[in-house]
């Protein structure tokens, strides 16, 4: 009797949050091919992580990495998971799959903010499914899956686009507002906003210093006590609003492009990047809320704090105190962030791929300008 026939499927993946999230589910991966692309075939899946390489457009170079790889590592299909956002044409690019060549690529910012696994897995088994087809005889739309599992499909927010110049390449690319809501989410997530507050320690211990004055100052007590919470929560939203501009403007992270495709593009990086500092700038507002909260139940006698405001106080009263002195706090953290490295806050905003971006147009921005 004959023995099934073997497929290596090989997974490189980008470090960072592509090489975890592959790590995780990768012991899962040969029973998931064996369950939903072929029972009748042994799988084999070997990963690894590297610095995937950009090519002159900025473009992973899928070909290249393919005939590399395969033929050192002796895989039959190469699958590259990415936190680079891809396009195709103008649409955004979830997953692009070369069968010509044996290859395929994943772009984890298309998978959004949550959900990343799973999305990861279901990937995984459409463009495997879709390199090997041929080979073992199968259909490569996927149509044995289940009711629910069709259902989803077609309710996602993809679409499948053929390649171009003839070839055997697809891409499968976010259409509609969902679709680039959730590139958008997913661009956030990769450039981690919650990792902004230790970055910037002088805009941290700006805000710190001034709500801890605010707490001890009887005038702040006052005009707490006058606010009313609407006044006090439209407060916050400025303030918020005010640091994440001013780190914005101040670093010079507002991306403007020469070239017009560039620029359309660089619509939805500036969107990202104002939405990744107005997280992490809540995030420091939230942590300076709980220790400024902590410092006032410490510091203010109850009984002092009621003889000054000339009413009884409780709970409401310490919270919104804390309320006014933490939004003062942020607009002082604004200031406090004029005395970090520029390059520190570019760290601390971009991740490693949209850096490298961003570094490549100022190149090409450079260039332009010597021809010229």
């Amino acid at each position: 009797m004959n023995a099934p026939p073997q497929v290596v499927v090989g997974v490189l993946a980008d470090e960072g949050l592509p090489a975890q999230v592959i790590a995780s589910i990768a012991d899962d991966l040969p029973g998931i091919f064996a369950t939903r692309v072929s029972g009748q075939t042994r799988w084999q899946v070997d990963h690894e992580v590297d610095q995937l390489p950009l090519d002159e457009d900025g473009d992973i170079p899928m070909r290249t990495l393919s005939e590399r790889h395969r033929q050192d590592q002796g895989w039959d299909v190469l699958v590259l998971v990415t936190d680079l956002p891809r396009r195709a044409g103008t649409k955004p690019v979830v997953a692009g799959v070369d069968v010509e060549h044996g290859v395929a690529m994943i772009s984890l910012p298309a998978l959004g903010a949550v959900l990343v696994r799973r999305r990861v897995r279901a990937l995984l088994v459409r463009v495997v499914r879709q390199l090997v087809s041929r080979r073992l005889g199968l259909d490569g739309d996927q149509r044995g899956q289940g009711t629910m599992a069709r259902l989803r499909e077609a309710l996602a927010p993809t679409q499948r686009m053929s390649g171009e110049h003839q070839s055997a390449a697809t891409h499968l690319a976010l259409v509609g507002l969902r679709g680039r809501l959730r590139l958008l989410a997913g661009m956030v997530r990769d450039n981690r906003p919650w990792q902004l507050v230790p970055h910037l320690a002088g805009a941290t211990a700006a805000a710190a210093g001034t709500a801890a004055y605010g707490v001890i100052t009887s005038s702040f007590w006052k005009l707490a006590d006058a606010l009313s919470p609407l006044r006090l929560a439209g407060i916050t939203v400025v303030t918020v609003v005010i640091m994440a501009v001013w780190l914005m403007v101040y670093n010079h992270l507002w991306d403007r492009p020469s070239v017009g495709v560039e620029r359309r593009k660089a619509v939805l990086y500036n969107v990202s990047t104002a939405a990744t500092l107005a997280i992490g700038v809540a995030c420091m507002y939230a942590i300076l809320y709980v220790v400024a909260l902590l410092a006032a139940a410490v510091v203010i006698d109850s009984g002092y704090f009621a003889q000054t405001l000339g009413h009884p106080v409780g709970m409401g009263s310490y919270l919104n105190l804390v309320w006014l002195c933490s939004s003062v706090g942020i607009v002082a953290g604004a200031l406090g962030s004029s005395l970090e490295d520029e390059e520190t806050v570019r760290k601390a905003t971009y991740s490693r791929r949209e850096r490298e971006r961003q570094e490549r147009n100022q190149h090409r921005a450079d260039d332009g300008g010597k021809v010229r």
